[in-house]
């Protein structure tokens, strides 16, 4: 058995273990580089450590570190209430307000299943409560976390681009953020108007304004009341109710409000932005420096924030970029590369690869697999039949809007914060749904992104 082989079917007891065993898939792509690279094909530990993509560690780091103060502070519970109090609590519009929100902080930079985390356990609360389908709602939190998470600042998107760069792949940040974005803006719109979200016109309006931190949004969702018949009236009515019932449950203007620590936070999100794309400069360093600044001003609010790093993604995609670089060192992404054209239709092999990236990160994680398939690609792409801006953001966008499946973190979090429903009934239709998307969007994406020859 060639070394090259050994090193693919490493890769795949990694995938395999990481999905059955819940290890994270960066420690055994580590440990996996070190065995193969060492007894495989007898490299050196420098050779090894090459392929450390110190570059997205500090993208990850910082971006995760700004989020975490942003969290801390409570800037984004101010931002859940400010979307809702911005369409005055209309029922119809909260799916999209949910789908806009979980887009803005992955876009921003929260990590997809931490923006989830936040908007999952208010939206599924708001369903329960107006007799919204969870499903509905729970498949608008995800495809929005996925619409906005390849935007230039994103984890995703720094991601990508960065592996495109380091495999010297002609890139288009804005293409990339564009073609996820309208691809699930496209699938929420059908996944709206197909399980009822036309008829939310008939209802009020919300009134409360329920803190929507995560975990006080969970325990908010287990008293779990109908939707009234009645349009605005009715609604009103059972929030009067419900005041008078409960005093508690009134909301604290501190949550609502925009002190010092929010605004200055804000201001630093709207910094970063302009920074990447107005003045080109890095979003790992310009994130940091930001979060350290507000942590000066603000050390009581970032004290935790350090802990609240995405370590775990930090850990998975560094983990398996190293793994990568001593595939490429030892030659095996030129000869999987030749393996796949060898097929001798590029599209083929294109639409292939797109099935694989949604099939796998179904049930693993969507950030490993697009670490290890666009290496994969190059070879193929470097051909030039097919164009890489738009063989990228196919595979990007297979490979992520599938999380809505409930194996997946994103889709177990919406399982989970789900209040009052029949959990095994949803879990299947969280599956079938997943199905369908695995089924169809590889096929869409490769038609409207590779075909025509993006890139």
């Amino acid at each position: 058995m060639s070394a090259e082989l050994i090193s693919i079917l490493v890769l795949v007891v990694v995938f395999v273990i990481a999905t059955t065993r819940s290890i994270n898939m960066g420690a055994l792509a580590f440990a996996a580089a070190y065995a193969v690279g060492e007894l495989v094909a007898d490299l050196d530990t420098d050779k090894i450590f090459a392929g450390f993509p110190g570059d997205l560690f500090v993208v990850l780091v910082g971006v995760t570190y700004l989020f975490a103060i942003a969290r801390a502070n409570g800037t984004t519970d101010w931002l859940v209430h400010a979307s809702i109090r911005l369409v005055r609590g209309r029922v119809v519009l909260i799916p999209w307000v949910m789908f806009v929100l979980t887009g803005a902080l992955t876009a921003i930079g929260a990590v997809s299943p931490a923006a989830v985390a936040i908007v999952a356990p208010i939206a599924l609360s708001f369903a329960a409560r107006y007799q919204i389908s969870p499903l509905l709602m729970g498949a608008m939190v995800v495809h929005g976390a996925q619409g906005g998470g390849f935007s230039p600042i994103s984890i995703y998107g720094t991601i990508v681009n960065g592996i495109v760069e380091r495999e010297k792949l002609p890139g288009n940040e804005i293409a990339l953020f564009l073609a996820s974005l309208i691809v699930n803006l496209v699938i929420a719109a059908v996944v709206f108007v197909l399980f009822g979200g036309l008829k939310l016109r008939n209802d009020g309006a919300v009134t409360e304004t329920a803190s929507v931190s995560a975990s006080s949004s969970v325990s908010a969702g287990a008293d779990v009341k109908s939707a009234p018949e009645g349009r605005g009236g009715g609604l009103e009515k059972d929030r009067e109710e419900d005041r008078k019932e409960n005093p508690s449950a009134e909301p604290e203007d501190d949550t609502t409000r925009l002190n010092p620590a929010r605004m200055a936070t804000l201001a630093a999100l709207v910094a970063l932005v302009v920074a990447v794309l107005a003045f080109d400069l890095d979003a790992g360093l310009t994130s940091i420096t930001l979060a350290v600044l507000l942590s000066t001003c603000w050390p009581e609010d970032s004290r935790n924030a350090v802990t609240q790093i995405a370590w775990p993604t930090v850990l998975l995609i560094c983990g398996v970029l190293t793994y990568v670089g001593v595939l490429d060192e030892m030659g095996t992404i030129d000869w999987a590369g030749e393996g796949v054209s060898d097929i001798g239709v590029p599209l083929l092999s294109a639409v292939l690869l797109c099935y694989i990236g949604a099939l796998v990160s179904a049930f693993a994680s969507s950030v490993g697999i697009m670490g290890a398939l666009i290496p994969l690609a190059v070879p193929f792409l470097a051909q030039g039949e097919i164009g890489a801006v738009g063989m990228v953001a196919a595979l990007a966008v297979s490979a992520t809007v599938v999380d809505v499946s409930p194996f997946s973190t994103n889709g177990a979090l919406v399982l989970a914060a789900a209040p009052g429903v029949d959990r095994e009934r949803f879990f299947r239709q969280l599956m079938m749904y997943g199905g369908i998307v695995v089924a169809v969007v590889p096929a869409v994406v490769w038609l409207a992104l590779v075909v025509p020859g993006w890139g």
